[in-house]
Parts: C-alpha cells; structure tokens; sequence
C-alpha cells in the first residue's frame, strides 16, 4: 500500500500550480489593440505672414500645422485669386507648407489661396478642407463674396467638373482671348463660393475647361453666362445654366461619305434573314408598336406579304407597316386589345437585307397582350401653374421620353401607364416651338431652362398613382 504524507501532497499541488502559471506564460501572446483612428483634420498653428495679414510685401509664404502634412494635386486643386500669371510654388514638408510667390504682386489687393480638400495628414489622410489663407498688399482685407449654383440648360442636372469665371474685362471676346480675374470650381451639389473679392462689377461666366486654359476657346465646351454684369458687393447669389453651343458651320462638300459595310454573313450559304422583335416574354406592349428588328438595312419590302390575324388567323384590318428611319427596324402599328391573343404572318421572301439576305420560309409570329392591370393610372395635377411660360412636362426612363405634356391646364389623367421609376424634368419652352433650344454666347441669347426634380415618380401596376407638382419649385 502506498501512503502519501499531508506534506507531498501539499508539495505536489503547488508545484501544479506553479507549471500552470508558467505554460499560461509561455501561451500565444495578444498584441495590445490600438486606439480610435485618428478622423482630425490638420490644424493651422502659425503662418509667416500672419493669417489675413495687411501691408504684406513678401514673396514667401509659410504655413504650420499641427501634425505632417501633405499637399494632393496642388497644380490642379488650389487656386489662386486673383489668377496669376505664374502660379506660385507650394511645397510641403513635414508639417509645413511653403509658398514662393513668382508674380510681382499688386498693389491694395487682397490674396487668398483656397485649398479645396488638397491639404492633408500623412497618417490618416484626413483633409483640411475648404480651407484658404488670406492676406492683403493694402490696409485692408476685401470682403465682398458671391455664392451661386450652376446646372445644365438641357437636363437641369449638374456638371462639377465646370468652373466660373470672373471677368473685369467687360470686352465680348475677353472670356476667349483672356484668363479671369477670378475663378473658382464648382461643388458637387453645383454650387460656388467666391470669398475676399474686391467690391465692382464683373462678367460671370461658367466653361467646361477641356484644356485648362480657362478660356472659351473650342465651340464644344459648355459654357454659361450672366446677361449683364454682376455688381459683387450689391449682388451676392445668382444662377446659371450651361450648354454647348449648337454647331452652325456649314459642312465640307468634301466629307468623305461613310464606307460600306464589310461585315462577314454567318455562313456564305446561310442566306435567312433573322429579325429579332421587341415582345416582352412573348407579350406585346399596349402602347407601343411591334417592331422586327434587321442586324443590317432592310430593302424590297413586300407588304402585301405581311398581315395581322387573331388567334384563330383571321385577318384583321387596321394594322400598319412601316420601315424607320434607320432602314433597320419595321415598325407594326396597331391599336392593341388587351389580353389578346394574335399572329403576324410573314410570307417567303417579303423582305430583305442590304447583304443580301432574304425571308426564306413563310412563318407566323404568335403573340399575346398585356392586360389592363398591368399597367397603372396617373392624375397629374399643376399648382401655381404659368401658362405664358409654356412649360412642357417630360417623364424620362433609362434616359428615354416616355411621356411628355404640355402643360396647358391643372390636371391630366392617363388611364394606362407603364410601371417603374421616372424622372420628373419641366422644359420652360420660352419660343413655344415644341422643343428644347440651345444658346448663343456671342448672340447674347441664353438656353431654355430644363428642371429636374430630385425625387423621382414610381408608378405601381394597377394602382391610382398621383403626380402633383408646384411650378414654383421649377
């Protein structure tokens, strides 16, 4: 028999305990979890010259921060004001920023350098951002400002990649031949902000600058205009609406014609013309017509050889066939019933293409209608409504007109309307010529306004959809 004194077993369980707390030192150990990201944005904690310094006639420019820094696309992202020849030097190095100024500077004007989100941590990549640094030649610091919104004249969208211009050159061709005297990006909801402007008045322009140059040089890049000029310090918001101007030079008569087609057929003894069509699941849509679609043109069309039946092939008469305007598509026009079953007959040889394939068999296309409840109905109902402005309600899907109004009275009904989701867009059709004109700079004639509205419309199948607008939001 074994027998264990009170002592060993004391000595033995301390000993377990001593190994337990060695192999549990000796066990994989955590590395400690860092703290919060750092979200600040960098801090300006002294500059040479002072912030909104006056009387400054230096040519350098130093700037503390808080922590390192960095500057991101500085030739593209800060601007100068007002616009000089040369833009400065800017370098960044650890946490400073440093100016060297090439331009000799003017007298009593009043600098800034705006940075836009260019200034940044180097840990973080957190921006300092909309902010500038400003300081003055003269006893004083300019406080005139101008804010505005700038959107596209077709579309009432907007384009952030434009820029506006201040002119104090009042001379038409200025904006072409000349850099303004101001300028500023536009933000991505299409708004502007010019601070620290010298009280006058100014030409205000809005240009799509394809090549930099601040200039209205090429006749293909947007541009918006003010009618007259702007008095900044009376005058402190205004709107304007670009748009390119319409191409009005007469065309070469050498203008090489467009070369024919060199496509392969599939098989050199496949000759069957295949037309594709516009059925949706094998239905037809009520509203619109049925369209075959060609890969190629489409020539000889026999329609004598085509008609539309019902579904026991009983001919019906009504139907028209034509091509359109690309010669690729025939477009089959017929008031649809609902729910309705019919077939188009094509015989042998009733059409062909430009590559010299024909219809080769006589074939039937069978197909149904949608039905009623598959489409929605909408009350369109106009307050504040303004008829001497002749506003035209356009209603767009996937960048396509699917309904447009002239609004003449307070309310529309449409008992069929397909469902989805539309953009709602108002054209102020200011000749009352049915469509939307383009401008003119160098004729002085602005563009007709288009208005989007943010929120969209969504119609639901078979369901009373409504539709109100208040025109003093267009």
């Amino acid at each position: 028999m074994i027998k264990i004194t009170v002592n060993t077993c004391f000595t033995v369980v301390l000993l377990g305990v001593v190994f337990s707390i060695m192999a549990s030192g000796c066990g994989q150990q955590v590395a400690p979890t860092g703290g919060l990201r750092d979200s600040i944005p960098p801090k300006l904690v002294s500059s040479v010259p002072t912030y909104k310094s006056v009387e400054f006639k230096g040519n350098k420019i130093t700037l503390l921060f808080d922590e390192y820094v960095t500057l991101e696309n500085p030739f593209e992202k800060l601007v100068y004001s007002p616009t000089p020849k040369n833009n400065p030097t800017a370098e960044s190095k650890l946490k400073t920023i440093t100016f060297k100024i090439k331009d000799t500077l003017e007298e009593n004007t009043t600098y800034r350098i705006d940075f836009g989100d260019a200034l940044k941590d180097i840990n973080e990549n957190n921006a300092l951002k909309d902010f500038s640094f400003t300081f003055s030649t003269g006893k004083l610091i300019d406080s005139a400002y101008l804010t505005g919104k700038v959107y596209l004249a077709v579309d009432g969208k907007i384009d952030s990649t434009l820029i506006v211009m201040l002119h104090r050159n009042f001379d038409d061709s200025a904006v072409a031949k000349e850099k303004p005297r101001y300028y500023a990006p536009l933000k991505g909801d299409g708004s502007f902000y010019f601070g620290n402007l010298k009280p006058g008045k100014y030409n205000v322009f809005a240009l799509k600058d394809a090549d930099g140059g601040k200039k209205y040089d090429q006749a293909s890049e947007l541009i918006a205009f003010h009618s007259s000029p702007v008095d900044i310090g009376t005058d402190t918001s205004l709107t304007l609406y670009a748009f390119e101007e319409e191409d009005d030079k007469p065309k070469s008569k050498n203008t090489p014609s467009l070369p024919k087609t060199t496509a392969k057929k599939r098989n050199p003894e496949d000759t069957r013309l295949r037309l594709a069509n516009n059925l949706e699941g094998g239905r037809q849509d009520l509203l619109n017509p049925l369209i075959l679609k060609s890969e190629f043109p489409l020539k000889d069309l026999d329609t004598s050889k085509v008609y539309l039946t019902d579904k026991e092939f009983n001919r019906l008469d009504g139907f028209s066939l034509q091509t359109d305007s690309t010669g690729k598509n025939l477009i089959i026009r017929y008031d649809w019933k609902e729910n309705t079953g019919y077939a188009l007959i094509q015989q042998k040889g009733f059409v062909s293409d430009s590559i010299g394939n024909t219809f080769s068999r006589t074939d039937s296309l069978k197909f149904g209608t949608k039905k009623n409840m598959d489409y929605g109905s909408m009350d369109i109902r106009i307050e504040n409504l303004d008829t001497t402005k002749h506003p035209i309600l356009f209603l767009q899907k996937d960048n396509v007109v699917a309904y447009r109004q002239t609004l003449t009275s307070n309310r529309f009904t449409i008992k069929l309307f397909p469902p989805g989701e539309y953009e709602i867009r108002v054209l102020m059709d200011a000749n009352n010529n049915g469509k939307w004109d383009t401008g003119n700079y160098w004729k002085k004639l602005q563009p007709e306004r288009v208005i989007s509205r943010k929120q969209r419309l969504q119609i639901r199948a078979n369901w009373d959809n409504e539709l109100k607008l208040d025109m003093k939001e267009f």
